[in-house]
Parts: C-alpha cells; structure tokens; sequence
C-alpha cells in the first residue's frame, strides 16, 4: 500500500492562535527509532485538547506527503511531515480514499481506520492562514484518524500493509463530507454506521442506527 515516512510527536506551542486551551500539541517533528502506538496513543505525544482529541479511536493521526506537496503548491508555504498535527506521515498510501473500518498493519502494531479528521480554527491558526477550515473541507483530503488494535512499534519506512477491507464502499472522505454538510452522502455513509464509533454516528445524524452491532 506504500510506506511510513515518519513517526512524528508533539512540541507543544502557545500563542493566540492556539485558541482557548492556550496550548497545542498539533505541532509535530519526526523523531528517530521505534515509537510504541497503544490504545491510549503514541508514546512520547502529547493532547491538550482531551475533549476533541485522544479519545481511543483518535489514538493516532496519519496523513500523506503527497497532500503536503499540494497544499505547499496551493499555499505558497513549504509545509513537511508533522504539519498536519499527525503521528504518521504516509507516503503511497492515500490515506484519505480508506475505507472506514479498513485494518493495517505497520511494525508490529494492528490498527483500524476509523473515520477524518475535520479541521479546526487552531489548525488554521497554526498554519496561519485565514479560511483555511473551509479550504481544506473542500478539497476532502483529511487524512485518517486511527484505533490501535494490537500494541506495537513503528518507525520510518516501514510498510503499510492492509490486512481487511469492510463490504462498503465508504471512504474517510465520504465522511468529511457528511460531517461538513454534505446530506446527500448521509445514505452512503449510512452503510458503514457499524464501523463508525457511535459518537460519530450521533453528530453524523445516523444515531437511529446505533443501535446496530459495531464498535463501542
């Protein structure tokens, strides 16, 4: 499927652009060696923001080098791995076209695609541009926020191996586009509601199917 680029954590920075936690760890670096993913997150990271982050099926945040090379184009800005806040910098990938629900296997850990990251004024902020939440909706490449199925270590280059795929046919960015007002897309999304974690289901209105068997 492609490879890792690089294993970033957070620096943390303030400012005014960080917004009403006054601090954020959505800046970061790569670091060398192996970086243990748990259900908990990735060893060394650090999240501020508990209410909208880190929860178990926001353990970790992969995004590809091929969308830093666009937005860098698109923006004017060199922007490099660690700039999209993510943990995983993926290269050949297409991170943003997964199915929901879809497992890989990187290292030695196991993990499961669990839905976009929607993008938020303090990532706006840190990129410093103005309209960029908007923007980046738009072009509906988000990137995936990950599960940790099984515990284990990552480091650079190593590949990204997919080990299932769900029966639909609905990707990450099918769900960006639901959750920024896209309700044409709510039947499709619809099909992987069991894949979904249910307070995704309920801010996507399919809260009338979490009641299906799926994922806590």
């Amino acid at each position: 499927m492609g490879h890792v680029q690089s294993v970033n954590i957070a620096v943390l920075r303030t400012g005014q652009w960080t917004g009403r936690m006054g601090t954020t760890g959505i800046d970061k670096r790569p670091v060398p060696g192996p970086v243990r993913f748990t259900e908990a997150g990735v060893s060394g990271d650090r999240v501020i923001d508990t209410k909208h982050h880190g929860a178990w099926y926001q353990a970790a945040y992969a995004f590809d080098v091929e969308d830093f090379h666009f937005w860098s184009a698109e923006l004017g800005k060199e922007l490099v791995p660690g700039n999209a806040g993510e943990n995983l910098s993926l290269r050949g990938c297409d991170s943003s076209s997964a199915l929901v629900g879809e497992r890989w296997r990187i290292g030695d850990a196991v993990l499961r695609v669990t839905g976009p990251r929607n993008p938020c004024r303090v990532f706006a902020g840190f990129w410093d541009v103005k309209g960029l939440v908007k923007r980046f909706a738009e072009v509906g490449r988000p990137g995936a926020y990950l599960a940790v199925e099984r515990d284990g270590e990552i480091t650079a280059d190593d590949p990204v191996e997919v080990l299932s795929r769900p029966g639909h046919l609905v990707t990450v960015a099918d769900v960006l586009a639901l959750s920024m007002g896209d309700r044409e897309r709510k039947e499709h999304v619809a099909a992987a509601a069991a894949d979904l974690p249910e307070k995704w289901r309920v801010s996507l209105g399919l809260a009338e199917l979490s009641g299906r068997e799926g994922i806590r």
